[in-house]
């Protein structure tokens, strides 16, 4: 309270808070919990989840920087700190395992990630619903057969002896080849099996993305007379190129990730040259040479790896595109 020049007391207006003003701070986070609640009931299986399988288990992450003992224990096993990735990088294998599941990365990233767009855009084309959803079936049936099947019908096929590949090139006059057994064919026989097992069910996504393309666009461009060819360009590409951009930066991350059981149902000794990854080392070193410790380390640089990837693509994309996953 204050007084006029007049000494007649001037009362202050107290502040009435407005009812229907949105809360603030933590009263909006409670406020929102109460409304949503069903749908965090709904949420708490998959967090439960992530933080059991994906999140508990990386306290065993210190094994990397431990002289590990399965009768110590994690917590009371010595630390040497990195002298596990010291003798990583000075391991000949290893250094070839990282070498293999570049090229290999390379060339399913370069050959595979075309494909399922490819397919989509074939797929969309096609006006006949019934062949459409038969080639559809067709070809993404590989997708939903078991890694062992597949590879018992790639051992089969380029068989020597009765293999439909060696048949083939018989007819021509050339000598049975044992591929499965010559380093330098695992590689084009691994990514290719790769790329039909997998390109039909990728293109899903795609599809999805297609279908969600406003079709008064396509009805303008038939308008002003365009060809299927130019509205697939013009129209259905730029469309789409939102879900391509975001694909890539998630194949990225996966880049040291390939696939560990065909590749353990295929090589063997003599093809470890080009077909020994990351993963394949440290199921060798974890498993069967028992070297826990040795392994983590290498698991630990792997997953670092994709990490870095992940990042960089994601930063690379939003800078020049204006399309990023956060």
């Amino acid at each position: 309270m204050t007084m006029s020049p007049h000494n007649a007391p001037i009362v202050e207006p107290v502040p009435v808070e407005d009812p229907y003003a949105p809360p603030k701070g933590m009263d909006r986070v409670v406020d929102h919990l109460k409304r949503e609640w069903q749908l965090y009931v709904m949420l708490l299986p998959l967090i439960i989840w992530l933080l059991l399988f994906l999140y508990k288990p990386m306290y065993g992450l210190q094994v990397a920087f431990k002289d590990y003992s399965i009768f110590k224990g994690v917590a009371n096993s010595p630390w040497i700190g990195f002298e596990h990735f010291e003798t990583l990088f000075g391991n000949d294998q290893f250094i070839r395992a990282i070498r293999n599941t570049v090229i290999i990365s390379f060339w399913t990233l370069v050959i595979g990630f075309p494909v399922p767009i490819l397919l989509a855009l074939m797929f969309n084309e096609i006006l006949n619903a019934t062949y459409k959803k038969w080639s559809q079936t067709i070809v993404y049936l590989p997708h939903f057969i078991s890694s062992v099947i597949i590879a018992g019908i790639v051992i089969t096929a380029f068989s020597p002896s009765a293999g439909i590949v060696n048949t083939f090139l018989g007819w021509f006059g050339v000598e049975p080849i044992y591929f499965l057994t010559k380093a330098e064919w695992f590689r084009p026989i691994f990514v290719g099996t790769g790329i039909w097992q997998e390109a039909g069910f990728q293109s899903i996504v795609y599809l999805a993305a297609i279908a969600g393309v406003s079709p008064t666009l396509y009805e303008s461009a038939v308008v002003d007379g365009a060809s299927r060819w130019q509205m697939m360009w013009k129209i259905t590409i730029p469309s789409i190129m939102t879900t391509i951009i975001i694909m890539l930066i998630i194949r990225i991350g996966n880049i040291l990730e390939v696939s560990f059981e065909m590749i353990i149902l295929l090589y063997q000794p003599a093809t470890y040259e080009t077909a020994d990854v990351v993963n394949t080392f440290i199921y060798r070193q974890g498993l069967q040479a028992g070297q826990y410790d040795f392994a983590a380390a290498a698991g630990l640089f792997n997953a670092v790896i994709a990490f870095v990837l992940v990042i960089s693509a994601n930063a690379l994309s939003r800078r020049y595109s204006r399309t990023s996953l956060w």
